[in-house]
């Protein structure tokens, strides 16, 4: 074998087992649960929600500004708050998985971006029409006491 080649060999596996090592996970980690293995609050809430009643971070809204059926864009917080039942309320990004753009209404059952056209449903952020390819991310929410709060 000549030397270029066992060169080229060498740094490949270097490079594998840097990636294996950096994508390992060690178990002290804290990623969501708790050291035992059992899920918390947080890993059992649906999507969107949290399930404890106590106040989470920042207010972003009242539970009677956001309209059935409809939704609520934060561009500040790059955050759209939906509820598309009576009292029930969904978070996503506000952030387009197609091109980035802030998406700009809410409005016949779906979150619309203005750059490309791409539609979400207000109720787990699908995608309803493209070009985008993948649903809004999910933001998590506290609702308590009338107010919605973000994280």
């Amino acid at each position: 074998m000549n030397a270029r080649r066992r060169t080229v060999l060498t740094a490949g596996a270097a490079g594998a087992a840097a990636l294996v090592t950096g994508c390992g996970s060690s178990g002290d980690e804290s990623g969501g649960g708790d050291a035992s293995g059992t899920p918390t609050a947080s890993d059992t809430a649906s999507p969107g929600t949290s399930p404890d009643a106590s106040p989470g971070g920042e207010e972003l809204a009242a539970t009677s500004d956001i309209p059935v059926g409809g939704g609520t864009i934060f561009k500040e917080r790059k955050v759209v708050v939906t509820q598309p039942e009576e009292g029930e309320f969904k978070a996503f990004s506000a952030v387009c998985a197609h091109a980035q753009c802030l998406v700009s209404t809410v409005s016949d059952g779906t979150i619309n971006c203005p750059c490309h056209g791409s539609k979400f449903s207000i109720t787990d952020a699908a995608v309803e029409a493209g070009p985008a390819t993948r649903p809004l991310p999910a933001e998590q929410i506290t609702v308590s006491g009338g107010a919605i709060r973000l994280g």
